[in-house]
């Protein structure tokens, strides 16, 4: 089963650490997706650009209206995602502990799910 691994972490935070202590972070996270890789778990991942990098869309009676900026603002911000292959949620579970940014934010794991034309289950669009 696939999941996806969404990393937050406070932007303020992380802008605070040296550019050493930045660079041995994200070595651990290369390692980290290596050995994820190596053993079997890893299928892709990227960081993301800072939050006000983001563009946000939203379409409201047929017209594109954009924002500059994420979409809400919240304490901690998405900084990048890992997909992972796991046999159940507790494994999905003890895979995002092992990625490194869990230290400084929190890792959201989430169910991947496959999207069909039709007969879709375990999702509600009215809200």
């Amino acid at each position: 089963m696939k999941y996806l691994a969404l990393v937050y972490y406070q932007q303020a935070a992380m802008n605070q650490m040296s550019q050493q202590q930045w660079d041995a972070l994200n070595r651990e996270c290369i390692a980290c997706g290596d050995a994820l890789q190596q053993a079997g778990h890893y299928l892709g991942g990227n960081p993301l650009e800072p939050v006000d990098c983001a563009t946000t869309v939203r379409v409201r009676d047929g017209k594109v209206l954009t924002t500059d900026g994420p979409f809400a603002e919240t304490k901690e911000q998405l900084a990048g995602y890992y997909l992972l292959e796991a046999r159940d949620l507790n494994q999905a579970v003890a895979l995002a502990a092992k990625i490194p940014p869990a230290r400084y934010g929190c890792i959201e794991v989430r169910p991947v799910r496959e999207l069909q034309s039709e007969n879709n289950s375990g999702v509600s669009l009215t809200a």
